[in-house]
């Protein structure tokens, strides 16, 4: 083999060994394994008072932003409901998170589709469900206690039935935060006092308990932190 040839091997191998790294590199940036989950790493601090699904989007988004993540669209897993019957203009969660799938900020694969999301086969853990710098989020074994998370939801990612005459479930839409109202909650951490479903339900766990400030969401364990996926 002559110099000429070694030298166009070498070149050749240098250019597929950049070629493996950009690809990386874009993996990591944007596409298959890309964050597309988190729990927000703080809440607002007005308890459940979020400035409705727009402030809590934005919420969203500037995290994801400080943490790289910017350049998709941000959407929190929330349900609003009706201001009575017959109120059909209501928000289901499930609907407003685009199609899948989502990985948290490690890589890892949180659901392959909403239905998956939505079902035992899911990947949502204490292990996986972290925050937008990959860092775990205290679960009821630890202090604080932040493990309720504000989804306003059902089992099924859909939304409560209009209130009235149902209960608030949803902390007046996410305008709430005083001691009227409530919020449904879910434990990122798949634990809770019973070794029922709904106990240790990700998203549809028990409602807040003395209203929507940040001290009554406190007092059942929780922050007002609440998921984002990226629904582009």
């Amino acid at each position: 083999m002559d110099r000429v040839t070694r030298w166009t091997m070498a070149a050749a191998a240098a250019s597929l060994t950049l070629a493996g790294c950009a690809t990386d590199w874009s993996q990591q940036a944007g596409g298959a394994g890309a964050m597309s989950f988190f729990i927000t790493s703080v809440g607002l601090g007005k308890g459940a008072d979020l400035g409705g699904l727009e402030g809590a989007d934005r919420h969203c988004q500037a995290l994801a932003t400080a943490a790289g993540a910017g350049a998709r669209t941000w959407r929190a897993y929330l349900s609003t409901q009706g201001s009575g019957l017959p109120d059909t203009n209501v928000v289901h969660a499930r609907d407003r998170i685009g199609a899948g799938p989502w990985y948290n900020a490690k890589g890892e694969l949180i659901a392959r589709n909403v239905e998956e999301l939505h079902s035992p086969a899911n990947n949502l853990t204490k292990q996986t469900a972290l925050d937008e710098r990959g860092r775990m989020v205290n679960g009821r074994t630890e202090t604080p206690n932040t493990h309720d998370m504000l989804t306003g939801s059902r089992p099924d990612g859909t939304a409560f039935g209009p209130n009235p005459p149902f209960p608030d479930m949803t902390c007046g839409n996410w305008t709430k935060s005083g001691t009227e109202g409530s919020a449904m909650l879910g434990h990122h951490d798949r634990a809770g006092t019973v070794p029922h479903q709904w106990a240790v339900s990700w998203n549809s766990s028990h409602p807040s308990r003395g209203g929507c400030s940040q001290d009554a969401l406190r007092s059942s364990g929780g922050a007002g932190l609440f998921y984002c996926f990226a629904a582009k």
